[in-house]
């Protein structure tokens, strides 16, 4: 659903760990449970049953859209939000402040990167403010491993830590795209959108 309504099904379905399936240490993991009931169960068990939540997005066009998708399922199952949208130009000012709202990443080139700057306890852009021993040792133990194979086997338990401590909610990895005209190799998009002018070339 929020990858129809917030980026028009342009793109892939994501697991909730800020792992890339482009990443070379990325573990496929079984798909999150989707079951509403027992979320508001949780929330009712935690005291928080009447809780509304206020969910913050920047005024643009896949994140608040996608925000909006967030807050639909949310309302669907009995949790109650409300939608605040900030304007690009004051948004950035506070995006390490929010207690719920939604940002998006650049991509880096390996997944124990990414997980390093934006999980890992007392990180400046741990946005979500976790904090977990173990996750950090096994991140330590990742980075350390050059092998991206056996990286792998530490990736798969951080991936897994995300998920059961509910981190992040990560719909969708989004496509993107690259234009150009018909005779022109070398010119397939690249993930942090680098143009490598030395791999252009002309069809023969």
């Amino acid at each position: 659903m929020c990858l129809e309504l917030g980026y028009a099904d342009q793109g892939e379905v994501a697991e909730n760990h800020h792992v890339c399936p482009i990443h070379p240490e990325y573990a496929e993991l079984p798909a999150p449970e989707n079951d509403p009931a027992k979320a508001a169960a949780l929330m009712a068990e935690a005291g928080l049953a009447d809780f509304e939540h206020e969910l913050i997005s920047i005024d643009d066009n896949w994140r608040r859209d996608t925000c909006d998708a967030v807050a639909a399922q949310l309302r669907d199952a009995g949790i109650q939000v409300r939608r605040t949208i900030i304007p690009g130009n004051t948004f950035w000012n506070d995006w390490a402040d929010y207690p719920f709202s939604a940002t998006d990443w650049a991509q880096r080139p390996l997944g124990v990167q990414v997980l390093a700057l934006a999980y890992r306890s007392g990180e400046a852009w741990n946005e979500t403010g976790f904090a977990n021993a173990e996750f950090d040792e096994t991140l330590k133990q990742a980075m350390a491993i050059a092998d991206a194979d056996v990286r792998r086997e530490q990736s798969a338990k951080l991936q897994k830590i995300m998920q059961n401590e509910g981190v992040v909610i990560q719909p969708y990895w989004r496509a993107t795209y690259r234009h150009a005209r018909p005779g022109v190799i070398g010119a397939e998009q690249h993930p942090t959108f680098e143009i490598h002018v030395y791999k252009l070339g002309l069809e023969a």
